[in-house]
């Protein structure tokens, strides 16, 4: 299935497949609608906003989003931390039948899921935080690569129990090894050479196709980075990647931090927007937000201005933890008023516009 890609502001035509060449029908329809999208809005997006928010978990319908401005968001962010240790919740205490049921229901509503997987160091079985060097210990094989393989195995078959109403595979956008370019992961820039996060990326990659999963679209997702050469530095191959996205988080909650968080993130859509047409790919913040939101207007006044301009196919706020850590307001909170007046921004779309298009069909 071909479609024509609108290249931005230089005007070209393309055309442009998802990076797997056996992609399910619904897969390769959501990644031409998304490409469409990308020219008239940006889609909202919340981690784990289903399971729950602020002072509540697990009540079927509810939303800290939806309470707020009386709508879903467009896209929902989900982890399969501790899936490879045989839990039955993941690393946030989200039970994974609940989580393949949210997606579901997602999918059903014609939102957009993306999934990331803080997954457990298969050299020692330390958290993800640990920063051994194991990438080139799974890479040599021996138990590390057959523990690796294994989880993998789990994973697949996840993704594939993943199932619409007609018992299609329903299409997530799945972010593995994010944040590499920051040093806090096992996979993080300390702890392995370029080619060897390229080469773990592609026998992730093709090891899940080996198993049949073919509802994938592939983020390839940094932190925050200076140039574009760092940017690309361990970019596996346009191949077997189909969104490049970053993650951003404002930190310095000041008049100058405000400002320093803005600029910033538009020099890196910048460079974004560039790779993303030269590449051919999706792009996306892939996870941003200010912790507790103590700024009243911060929606308007720091966020917006962040994205204005830029065709992005989503940006994705942090999960609604606990009281001290969350990421969306929830009704009472102090930017919850100016979160609505962003919800009203044209270029800012929400489920119900997301919906009518179609994404899948």
């Amino acid at each position: 299935m071909h479609f024509l890609y609108l290249m931005g502001i230089s005007g070209a035509l393309a055309q442009h497949l998802p990076s797997d060449k056996k992609a399910t029908p619904e897969t390769q329809r959501l990644y031409s609608n998304l490409q469409r999208l990308a020219q008239k809005g940006v889609m909202f997006g919340h981690q784990d906003d289903l399971a729950y928010g602020v002072g509540w978990q697990y009540e079927e319908g509810r939303s800290d989003v939806k309470s707020v401005v009386g709508e879903y968001p467009a896209v929902f962010g989900w982890d399969l931390g501790h899936l490879e240790r045989g839990d039955s919740v993941n690393l946030d205490n989200v039970p994974f039948s609940k989580m393949r049921q949210y997606i579901q229901e997602v999918y059903a509503r014609g939102g957009v899921n993306t999934i990331s997987w803080h997954l457990n160091n298969p050299y020692n079985g330390k958290t993800a935080w640990d920063t051994t060097m194991t990438i080139r210990h799974i890479l040599a094989g021996g138990k590390p690569k057959r523990t690796y393989k294994r989880w993998l195995n789990t994973v697949a078959d996840f993704m594939k129990s993943l199932k619409g109403p007609n018992g299609e595979a329903v299409p997530v956008i799945f972010r593995p090894f994010h944040e590499h370019t920051g040093s806090w992961f096992w996979w993080g820039k300390q702890a392995c050479t370029p080619e060897e996060y390229k080469q773990l990326w592609q026998y992730t990659v093709k090891r899940l196709q080996k198993k049949k999963v073919h509802n994938l679209l592939y983020a390839y997702s940094t932190d925050v980075f200076p140039t574009k050469e760092e940017y690309l530095e361990r970019y596996p191959s346009d191949e077997i990647v189909d969104l490049v996205g970053f993650d951003t988080y404002h930190r310095d909650h000041s008049p100058a931090g405000d400002s320093a968080f803005i600029a910033n993130t538009r020099r890196m859509l910048s460079i974004l927007q560039n790779v993303g047409q030269e590449h051919q790919k999706l792009t996306a913040i892939t996870e941003t937000g200010l912790e507790q939101i103590p700024s009243p207007d911060w929606w308007t006044r720091v966020l917006l201005p962040s994205v204005k301009g830029f065709h992005l196919t989503y940006v994705l706020l942090w999960r609604n933890g606990r009281p001290d850590h969350y990421y969306a307001p929830y009704p009472g909170q102090v930017s919850a008023e100016n979160f609505r007046q962003f919800f009203q921004d044209n270029q800012l779309w929400f489920e119900k516009k997301t919906a009518a298009e179609n994404l899948y069909k």
